[in-house]
């Protein structure tokens, strides 16, 4: 939970400084997440290519186990540390 905060807190800041110097956010917040979004997902593409190369049934299990955790971040509640 502590990382959200931090996460909401440097956003925060960014958006203090930006209105203090007259700027405007350099993407509509919705475009930006999606962009983000973009981001997370393709660190994800090449890593499953080579799993699916090297044991197409384990591809599966890479998602639940290294991809679900990275794209998503530590859930809360998830059990796991």
């Amino acid at each position: 939970m502590k990382i959200y905060l931090f996460s909401l807190g440097a956003g925060l800041l960014v958006g203090i400084v930006y209105s203090l110097l007259g700027v405007r956010s350099p993407a509509p917040p919705a475009v930006a997440l999606v962009g983000l979004l973009g981001i997370l997902i393709g660190e994800q593409v090449i890593p499953l290519v080579k799993q699916l190369a090297i044991h197409p049934s384990a591809a599966v299990a890479y998602l639940r186990n290294e991809a679900h955790e990275h794209v998503l971040g530590k859930l809360p509640g998830s059990g796991k540390s």
